[in-house]
């Protein structure tokens, strides 16, 4: 199947319209037409080879909300029409024990990224996966999600991505009702995570160096601001949080923060992937606290995300977008100018 989007053809080009096939449905794929497209940092970071690897002409785009167009033959799960989403995993092993328990993030043999991935399946003269920034995508079944009706389509495409990185270990630690639990840094992310944790029933802070920030944060449900900047309150503040999701995307001193747990604490990062600056034992040992990572969800955990957010009606805060003004997105999503997400409307992919 033809499909039109927009790619870049090396590490320095801007996105341009593009022209490329999809595969024909096999038995157990799902067409999707595409409505909307969330823009994600990794996007950009993959776009402009800065983790290295990336394979040309690259299509970017892992939070995809559309329409289902076509089904295979053994499709039971979806038909013509329903709302559907497609996060950051279109494969994987499907057999490891990670896969067999629905954690397919984790699969040990490699799972198969929505974009710049080995294409494990075929179908078409590439080989290797294109995402989201265009007009349709063939997926397994196995990896496309129900949406719930009630929410803002255009406004739940980052919850592919943004909403499940944040949801992950929110709902892998148990947090709830009776614990003080602080979000640190508000992005993409971190405003998830606020929005997410206070509708689990948790105290919420946001930790900021940002008052503006912080009082962001209190419309989107944190019943406090921590101002990391300010010794004094830093110190006021240790050892009181039960739990702290840790969204800052570069490499940092985790010290400060690790000092503001309980005894048996626990903070999780899930936006740092470059190399941590200082980590003392000390927090840890004399606190028994514990640091941790968490990648996205999978499939099941990803599907009951989507269905907690239609229960309590979450999405994320959006800025929409044509296509054709991506590249100038780029460059304000890198400046941190977005609140707190932008959505490509694919119907411009024709305008």
């Amino acid at each position: 199947m033809k499909a039109q989007g927009f790619a870049n053809h090396s590490p320095t080009d801007l996105l341009e319209p593009f022209t490329f096939e999809r595969r024909e449905p096999l038995p157990d794929d799902v067409v999707i037409d595409i409505l909307y497209c969330g823009v994600c940092h990794s996007d950009i970071h993959t776009a402009r080879n800065e983790w290295g690897g990336t394979h040309y002409p690259f299509v970017p785009g892992h939070e995809i909300i559309g329409r289902v167009s076509a089904v295979g033959d053994k499709i039971s799960q979806f038909k013509t029409g329903d709302l559907v989403g497609v996060g950051c995993l279109v494969d994987s092993c499907r057999t490891c024990n990670s896969c067999e328990e629905g954690l397919e993030q984790y699969c040990e043999n490699g799972w198969t990224g929505t974009y710049d991935s080995e294409d494990q399946i075929g179908g078409t003269e590439h080989t290797h996966t294109f995402g989201g920034y265009s007009n349709k995508i063939t997926v397994s079944e196995r990896f496309v999600l129900h949406v719930p009706d009630n929410l803002d389509p255009a406004a739940a495409a980052p919850l592919l991505c943004a909403g499940i990185t944040t949801y992950s270990p929110l709902s892998h630690w148990k947090v709830g009702p009776g614990q003080k639990v602080g979000v640190i840094g508000l992005g993409g992310l971190g405003h998830m995570g606020v929005k997410l944790a206070h509708a689990m029933g948790a105290h919420v802070v946001m930790v900021t160096t940002s008052p503006e920030k912080g009082a962001d944060a209190k419309k989107l449900g944190a019943d406090e601001v921590l101002l990391s900047n300010d010794p004094d309150t830093m110190a006021n503040a240790m050892n009181s949080f039960d739990f702290l999701l840790n969204t800052i995307p570069v490499g940092h001193d985790v010290n400060p923060y690790m000092d503001l747990l309980k005894r048996d604490g626990t903070m999780v990062i899930v936006g740092a992937l470059e190399s941590l600056t200082k980590v003392s034992g000390l927090p840890f040992i004399f606190k028994r606290r514990n640091m941790a990572g968490s990648l996205i969800g999978g499939l099941p955990e990803t599907q009951e995300m989507l269905d907690f957010c239609g229960k309590h009606n979450i999405t994320c805060d959006i800025e929409m977008i044509d296509i054709k003004d991506v590249n100038a997105a780029y460059d304000r999503t890198v400046k941190g100018d977005v609140k707190y997400r932008f959505v490509i409307d694919m119907k411009t992919l024709n305008t």
